[in-house]
């Protein structure tokens, strides 16, 4: 068996492994990369890629059925669904070359593509190779997880990893999970032609504001969306050619097809990590504050890490551990100014806390909101549903924002940018934005802070006083 000594091995070529190796070869560390699968990952294959580029032909599909509004013939658009599989793919290809086994050999990265498993605390072996690194990255992500719901192994569902294999559109499309990407999901298919019931333990997006979340949700009625919130599934079977989901109330519902988006977990199976001393569960490994593992010699990042499971976070912590492990500083992740976006239509966007955890934290806080209905870019869009919502300290000290409406995931970059350096809200309501644009909405948002104060008999008391001086 070969053996190669290398300053670090990185396991998994998803978005933070990728990251980590690139940073490692071009400052100089020799790097080994192992992937089993194909290069770039979930995000790449499965993940935001092919999700974010069916929405995209969703978005199409309904502009032409809605064209109506801006005087220009809108009619019920025709979907060759094999197309549109065609246009995901072709978006996968055109990105595929960054995260290739070529560009990575190319700077100086040592590629190996099989499985890895450790066999002690610093070695690893992977296709006939044994690897002994001074530092390991596992970056092996996580994959779409299975609920115990009775009969759901006895029939044929989709997951993340072969919805965009279909070639023809589900004729009505069952998807269990009213998470990011259930709904996701959901709303795009049902643009593109298919009917769809959304079956949810709870209420939809549970991690997000709810007043923002009723926007959503209302979008989704509108469209057609079946919507099947605080419901429990007592089991799925066959129906036919298709897949019934039988409620704890007795009720049926039937479907051609089931998506089954409740949930991912950690891929950390066969990967010997016992041998190695790392302590892990299905929700990933265990780490610290510095992203290291039970085994001081192993970092992790992305999914595998345990914490928010989000492809920008991957890249956060690949810059974490090239820190620690490159420059021996003590870098530790801050989660204070985690943005995280849902791509529905009106997407919605939060960063910083929420309503809920500002008032558990703090005793007295100011809530600033200000509607796209008066913003003069989404009236000349007909795209006016949705609001910014800001919450702040009394001093102006901004806690978190939420936005739900067209290009919140842009929109909300300002407001990552205060968090993370700690401005108050003058920094926002100060700022010059040009018009119209839509971000004028967060700056409204945050002008209002200072309404009471500009607009009370104290402050028209002052100016009439000015005014005996001419």
């Amino acid at each position: 068996m070969a053996t190669i000594d290398t300053d670090i091995c990185v396991i998994g070529a998803g978005s933070g492994g990728l990251s980590v190796a690139a940073g490692a070869a071009q400052m100089g560390a020799s790097t080994v990369l192992i992937e089993r699968g194909a290069m770039g990952g979930d995000c790449l294959n499965y993940g935001c890629v092919p999700s974010k580029s069916m929405i995209a032909a969703g978005r199409a599909a309904d502009t032409i059925r809605h064209a109506g509004r801006f005087g220009v013939n809108g009619h019920e658009p025709q979907i060759d669904f094999g197309r549109v599989h065609d246009h995901i793919h072709g978006v996968i290809a055109a990105i595929a070359p960054n995260d290739s086994v070529e560009r990575f050999e190319g700077l100086g990265v040592k590629v190996i593509q099989a499985d890895a498993r450790f066999t002690g605390p610093d070695t690893v072996e992977a296709g006939g190779t044994t690897i002994k690194a001074r530092r390991f990255v596992l970056a092996t992500g996580s994959r779409a997880s299975h609920p115990p719901i009775p009969g759901l192994d006895a029939v044929p569902f989709l997951t993340n990893e072969t919805v965009f294999e279909r070639k023809a559109a589900p004729e009505h499309l069952i998807v269990i999970g009213g998470g990011p990407i259930g709904v996701e999901m959901a709303q795009a298919h049902r643009r593109l032609g298919a009917d769809v019931t959304v079956l949810q333990k709870g209420s939809i997006l549970p991690k997000d504001d709810p007043d923002l979340v009723a926007v959503v949700r209302g979008r989704f009625v509108a469209d057609g969306v079946g919507l099947r919130e605080e419901v429990d599934i007592a089991q799925v079977e066959r129906h036919g050619n298709g897949i019934a989901a039988v409620l704890a109330d007795g009720t049926r519902i039937e479907g051609s097809d089931l998506l089954v988006a409740a949930g991912r977990q950690a891929n950390v199976d066969g990967l010997g990590l016992e041998a190695a001393g790392i302590e892990f569960s299905s929700k990933g490994v265990t780490t610290d504050a510095r992203l290291r593992t039970t085994n001081r010699r192993v970092f992790a990042v992305g999914d595998v890490a345990g914490g928010p499971q989000f492809t920008h976070i991957a890249g956060y912590h690949a810059g974490i551990v090239i820190r620690n492990v490159l420059f021996r500083l003590p870098a530790k992740v801050d989660y204070s100014a985690l943005p995280w976006v849902t791509y529905t239509d009106p997407e919605l966007a939060h960063v910083g806390l929420t309503e809920a955890q500002a008032r558990e934290s703090h005793k007295d806080i100011r809530i600033l909101t200000w509607d796209f209905e008066e913003n003069d870019r989404a009236q000349a869009e007909r795209e006016t549903e949705g609001r910014v919502k800001v919450l702040t300290l009394p001093n102006g000290r901004i806690l978190g924002a939420s936005i739900v409406g067209p290009h919140a995931g842009e929109l909300i970059q300002v407001w990552c940018l205060a968090i993370s350096q700690k401005l108050k809200i003058g920094a926002i309501a100060s700022m010059i934005a040009p018009y119209p644009t839509l971000g004028e909405a967060g700056k409204r948002a945050a002008g209002s802070f200072y309404t009471p104060k500009l607009f009370s008999g104290r402050t028209r008391g002052l100016v009439r006083f000015l005014s005996w001086f001419g």
